[in-house]
């Protein structure tokens, strides 16, 4: 009626994608409609978002969920589930011990759920076999703190990014997998031009683009680099003896160890010239305010540990740490991978930052548990737990929120060690994964925006995550889940939580019990935490003993360090003695994120938008190996090693280092036909944190020889695929598909119909040119595009963003369903081509124009299209585009 105003709904929550831990404020109008922004009051992005978390709400519908519990694929009540889950681990461990079951978690858990499957498994069933795939990302940053600091204590925090005068970034594509924060650090950087960022990384990936220094390291030759700052270090005045001899113990070991290595040495184990060393030495020596961020790149690898204290060393011998722009920073992978530290969801680790192997922290957790056992030794970390499974010493497995079918190292061999194993239980929100289809029992989670709980970020900081959503169908969270199970085995009293926030203030009330100061976590102002006050709270780092007030706070300006004798430890590390590579298996494979999906896409692939930018799997490649193996831009590549095959796109680019082949790991059976890459990716461990080794993988790779190549664009889902290769997208209005055929089949037009979705009484406009191998077929009900299908025997030359488009567009004229065939827009209407800004759907041809019409910076596209106006991610390739123009037209 006139007059009425809209009511619409605000909550604040956090951001369920990387470990930046961004602020979200999610709004529901008055139709029911959600839609996210930033936060501007989180101290995290003070209202920035990244393409992920601009698309939040594209992700949250009810397409494909598990909505109630199913036992042996079938419906069941929770009753009837819950207490099979129970009935067969006490019946399981009765027979064979507490350590025939495991749990496999995530960082995808809130801090509540992780505190309930660790006290389950450690304190009640009396096991240490619950990992998390953190254990994947992020082990070896615990395990070199713990080294170094005597506890897994992150120094410092994102102010101190923006507060240096030199930032490195190892092993951190930045601008792609910590937007947010390379937003943070690019405006600092403007606002005081003499900051220096010197990136390492084998690839020139979009971070480099702000990196006033960009060493194209050796794979795993950031140990050696470090050892050599170490050694340069040493012989200058940038040594802080009053620190180093008050504050630390093992520099003289650590210092002979890395003054072994001659420049010749470094030069060959790092594979840069002895200018460049010599540039990074003195950039570091020279400048006292430096932060090292580092992630993935540093601790995905079998000497990750090592590489961490490396960079640890070269801190603590200078007093750079714990002080304001200065310091060691790890940047974590997943939204609550720190949590999962803080209760310790890892195998290795205790709840409250406290350990298995003292027998005083385990008295400790027992007492204040009130256990009747607890596991006295370290579990099985996830590489070797998944062996357990396959030799069948673990023979009762609960997965919760993550996909190992796709996601852990050796799949193949990962996935049949789930599908032998006597009971699986999975706990998700989807009702097809990778991993769910090998499920006895599953059942169905809360996801994002209906659950409700804290998750903590790479700086510390505690942030709520909460529901704003209904619970869909009989979904239930993840603590309610084994909480449940945990009483039905007999442990009534232990688990009777009646929610989140309780379990939140038991959570700190251990972290505080009878710490004083002994140990980093200690979260004590919140152990009395009722319901109200759980629900109001806001963002606050730690520690935050009883008694006191949030605070932003440092580790070890001033020492204070988590060993016996409050002093911090030097680690003589040594670098890798050998390569991996061989005759059979030339090349190495480096895997990693892209800009705009997540972990195996099971979110991040609902979104059009976010599928845009780059819509199928795809290998990088240098221009000099593509032409020595006889791969084209555009064809696909075969990539293999002893443990699997996949195949992917190759995108030739001298952004990647000769030698090496760079793969994303997020596509998955659900998506592509032969993509998930980790079935490549051989079980190496790091010997300390038992990381896997996914930056350095002895590989072959060869040109995939097909008959022919396919696109598609489809309003119906895509079925039944099966041919040489395919690549399936979500798309504005229906679906993208890319094809590769080995051999025709009988009729084109039946495989459209069968495959996509084509009712029997509709006919294609199209044509076939048998001489080229071309085919042409678009099905049209009406004005409205049902379906269009390109065939060519080299990879389609198709206007596919324009293609899309045309599954919306009324095609009343016959002008318009020609061009639909042609696979090209009219003359006079521009096709935007691929897309490079997600948040804006902005695609190249556009920006391409925009340059033409004299807008020639970043800003000036952007005032234009708005493109790299709201999360940025895409500035560098704006900036790419720009560069290239410009020098074509001074030809």
């Amino acid at each position: 009626m006139a007059g009425e105003t809209s009511v619409s709904t605000e909550t604040k929550t956090t951001c369920p994608y990387c470990g930046v831990g961004c602020g979200v404020i999610a709004r529901i109008d008055d139709a029911g409609v959600v839609s996210v922004k930033g936060d501007p009051d989180h101290p995290a992005n003070f209202g920035r978002l990244c393409s992920k978390g601009s698309a939040l709400a594209e992700t949250i519908d009810l397409d494909g969920r598990v909505l109630y519990p199913q036992i042996g694929g079938q419906r069941a009540s929770w009753d009837e589930a819950l207490d099979l889950v129970a009935s067969r681990f006490s019946e399981t461990i009765a027979q064979h011990g507490p350590d025939s079951v495991a749990f496999y978690i995530s960082g995808q858990l809130l801090t509540e759920d992780y505190y309930v499957a660790n006290k389950l498994m450690k304190g009640f069933v009396g096991s240490a076999n619950i990992d998390t795939n953190s254990r994947l990302c992020m082990s070896s940053s615990v395990a070199g703190h713990r080294r170094a600091f005597g506890a897994d204590t992150v120094p410092g925090v994102y102010e101190d990014i923006e507060l240096a005068d030199l930032v490195i970034l190892t092993g951190s594509n930045l601008a792609w997998c910590h937007p947010v924060i390379y937003q943070r650090l690019a405006a600092a950087k403007a606002a005081r031009p003499g900051m220096k960022v010197v990136v390492i990384d084998p690839r020139r990936t979009m971070t480099a683009d702000i990196a006033d220094l960009h060493l194209a390291i050796r794979p795993d030759g950031d140990v050696a680099l470090f050892m050599g700052l170490l050694a340069h270090l040493a012989g200058t005045a940038a040594i802080d003896r009053n620190y180093v001899d008050t504050h630390t113990n093992g520099f003289e070991e650590a210092f002979t160890a890395a003054s072994a290595l001659g420049i010749a040495e470094l030069m060959e184990l790092t594979g840069l010239p002895s200018m460049q060393l010599r540039q990074f030495f003195r950039l570091f020596e020279q400048t006292e305010r430096v932060v090292t961020c580092y992630s993935q790149g540093v601790n995905q690898s079998s000497c990750g540990t090592d590489k961490v204290n490396a960079i640890i060393n070269c801190h603590l011998a200078t007093g750079r740490i714990g002080r304001a722009g200065m310091g060691p920073f790890s940047l974590t992978g997943q939204p609550n991978a720190m949590g999962g530290r803080e209760v310790g969801g890892l195998a290795h680790m205790l709840a409250a930052h406290m350990t298995i192997e003292n027998p005083d922290d385990r008295d400790r957790v027992q007492r204040f548990w009130r256990s009747p056992d607890i596991a006295r030794k370290p579990g099985l970390k996830a590489v070797d737990m998944f062996r357990a499974v396959a030799d069948g010493r673990i023979k009762a497995l609960w997965i919760m929120a993550t996909n190992p079918a796709v996601s852990m190292p050796d799949a193949d061999t990962v996935a049949a060690a789930i599908a032998a194993c006597p009971f699986v239980v999975v706990s998700d929100v989807l009702q097809e994964t990778d991993t769910t289809k090998y499920a006895h029992i599953l059942l169905p989670s809360l996801g994002w925006g209906e659950k409700d709980g804290t998750v903590t970020n790479s700086e510390r900081r505690i942030s709520r995550q909460r529901a704003f959503l209904n619970h869909p169908g009989e979904a239930k969270a993840d603590w309610w889940q084994m909480a449940e199970v945990g009483r039905r085995m007999g442990f009534e009293d232990a688990f009777s939580f009646p929610s989140a926030a309780d379990i939140f203030a038991e959570h700190a009330a251990l972290s505080a019990f009878e710490n004083g100061g002994s140990r980093d976590f200690d979260i004590g102002a919140y152990a009395e935490t009722s319901t109200p006050v759980y629900d109001a709270m806001t963002p606050f780092q730690w520690p935050q003993p009883e008694h006191t007030t949030a605070q932003v706070t440092r580790f070890f300006g001033d020492g204070g360090f988590f060993h016996a004798d409050g002093k911090a430890r030097f680690v003589a590390v040594s670098v890798p003695t050998s390569g991996r590579t061989s005759a059979d298996f030339p090349f190495t494979l480096n895997t990693g994120r892209i800009r705009d999906q997540w972990h195996t896409m099971t979110r991040t692939g609902k979104s059009a938008r976010l599928s845009a930018h780059i819509a199928e799997p795809f290998a990088e490649i240098h221009p000099g190996d593509a032409m020595e193996i006889g791969v084209a831009s555009a064809a696909l590549v075969e990539i293999e090693s002893p443990y699997g095959k996949a195949v992917v796109r190759a995108l030739v680019t001298d952004r990647q280092a000769r030698g090496s082949l760079f793969v994303p790991m997020h596509w998955n059976d659900q998506f592509a036909a032969k993509a998930r890459i980790d079935a490549v990716v051989a079980p190496i461990t790091d010997p300390f944190s038992g990381q896997p080794a996914s930056k350095n993988v002895a590989i072959a790779a060869r040109p995939l020889q097909v008959a022919s190549y396919g696109f598609a664009v489809s309003a119906a889902k895509p079925q039944g695929l099966d041919t040489a290769y395919w690549a399936l997208a979500k798309a504005e209005g229906g679906w993208r598909l890319e094809l590769a055929f080995d051999a025709a089949p009988e009729n084109w037009t039946q495989w459209c119909r069968t495959h996509l979705g084509i009712p029997g009484h509709i006919e294609p406009l199209g044509y076939a040119d048998a001489q080229s191998g071309d085919l042409r077929l678009a099905f049209f009900d009406g004005d409205r595009l049902l379906a269009a299908f390109f065939l060519a025997r080299q990879p389609v030359g198709v206007a596919r963003n324009w293609a899309i488009e045309q599954l919306a567009v009324q095609h009343t004229e016959m002008a318009k369903r020609f061009a639909v065939v042609a696979g090209r827009p009219d003359a006079g209407r521009i096709d935007p081509g691929a897309t490079v800004c997600s948040c804006f759907s902005v695609g190249v041809n556009q920006i391409v124009a925009a340059v033409h019409g004299g807008c020639h910076s970043v800003e000036a596209v952007g005032r234009e299209l708005n493109a790299g106006t709201n999360c940025g991610s895409c500035r560098a390739e704006i900036r790419g585009i720009i560069d290239g123009c410009l020098a074509a037209a001074a030809e």
